[in-house]
């Protein structure tokens, strides 16, 4: 038996172009994130602005050296806050994770882990904390050596301002003119 086809309908040729341009999107997307990578670079000279991320619980020297065997939960939780992870298989530990994502630098990650038992603290294991200062200055993004403009002006400024600008006389203004045409009010009610 031979195939004869019939003549395509407009609808059938609609569907059919649907079809084929859907599955040409959604293969370009695929691909879209490498171009994205090269281009949005710009061969690495310019780089999108990236803001910084902060992630968990700050724990600083300062906190965890308050901290004392034996203090209870709620003491603790006052000192430090609530914790990150608090697991209902690991009842008796509490973690405080610290993450710092910013742009062009390394992930900075601190991790705190308490340990209880029977709702006294035991013990306390932590990575290297920075002190309190030291986090407040590792925030502070502005660039080092740069020179700060003076906020005041010596009487000798003032004056050469004043002459400066005084030579500069405002030019006076002519009065505005009068309405060329009159026109009725919008309600005449």
């Amino acid at each position: 038996m031979m195939f004869i086809p019939s003549p395509l309908r407009p609808r059938t040729v609609g569907a059919t172009v649907l079809a084929v341009s859907a599955l040409l999107a959604l293969s370009a997307c695929s691909s879209a994130g490498k171009v994205g990578e090269t281009v949005s670079s710009l061969g690495g000279m310019l780089t999108p602005y990236q803001s910084d991320v902060l992630q968990g619980n700050v724990v600083t020297r300062e906190q965890v050296q308050a901290l004392q065997t034996g203090m209870p939960r709620e003491q603790v939780r006052n000192i430090l806050g609530t914790p990150l992870l608090a697991s209902a298989f690991h009842a008796d530990r509490w973690d405080y994770v610290f993450s710092f994502r910013r742009q062009g630098q390394p992930v900075q990650q601190r991790k705190v882990t308490l340990f209880f038992k029977r709702d006294a603290l035991e013990r306390v294991q932590a990575d290297d904390l920075p002190s309190e200062q030291e986090f407040v200055s590792s925030l502070d993004v502005r660039r080092k050596g740069a020179k700060v403009p003076p906020l005041v002006a010596t009487e000798a400024e003032l004056k050469a301002f004043a002459e400066k600008n005084r030579a500069a006389e405002p030019e006076k203004t002519v009065p505005a003119a009068a309405p060329a045409a009159s026109y009725p009010p919008l309600e005449s009610r």
